[in-house]
């Protein structure tokens, strides 16, 4: 049984290495692109309902947090179907290894969220650049197992969030700077995924 436990553990470590170093095709492009134009109606929600989202912090989270949790579950759901048809045998690894290297970035998201509306509601207007700077370290932190030119993606995603940042007041809350960060943002992972991926516009 000792030989068996170690024939299986040795199979394990293979196929995690086969993982590793095999580029993931799980994301498909239309459904990325689908995630952006979600943002973009999110945005058009927020101007049309939501003037003066500083003094609506609940309305405001409400708005951004259902957008990324349609989004996820939009992503995930694809995600599953599409790396079980295109890594088959691979894809339990596939997708444990997509999943850890963004996690992270979605776990300080979810805390930095609650640290900064419960103890400091002041510095609330911060939240739309700090989401998209951490966005952008999942990306780079997936970057090795997508396509190369993904880093740009996530240069975008840190240069929208610094810019945000960088206005120091409740302009950071405008509509646009979701929508238009989002929006852009993964209509380009799409368009990367799409040209550089072997099979990217196949979402069936």
């Amino acid at each position: 049984m000792s030989d068996l436990h170690k024939a299986l553990g040795d199979i394990s470590r293979i196929r995690r290495q086969m993982a590793h170093s095999t580029q993931f095709q799980g994301y498909g492009p239309a459904t990325l692109a689908a995630t952006g134009g979600i943002a973009l109606l999110a945005a058009s929600s927020q101007s049309m309902w939501l003037p003066d989202p500083a003094n609506h912090v609940s309305a405001y989270l409400g708005i951004w947090i259902s957008t990324a949790v349609l989004s996820a579950g939009l992503t995930a759901v694809q995600m599953y179907t599409r790396t079980r048809r295109m890594h088959s045998g691979l894809s339990d690894e596939m997708i444990r290894m997509a999943v850890e290297q963004f996690l992270p970035a979605v776990g300080a998201g979810v805390l930095l969220t609650i640290a900064l509306v419960q103890f400091v509601p002041a510095a609330f207007w911060m939240l739309p650049g700090l989401w998209q700077v951490i966005f952008s370290l999942g990306i780079f932190s997936s970057c090795r197992f997508l396509p190369r030119p993904m880093i740009a993606a996530g240069a975008w995603y840190l240069l929208t969030g610094l810019i945000c940042i960088a206005f120091g007041d409740s302009r950071a809350l405008a509509p646009w700077t979701m929508g238009l960060a989002y929006g852009a943002g993964q209509l380009l992972v799409a368009s990367i995924l799409f040209v550089a991926t072997p099979g990217g516009a196949d979402e069936n």
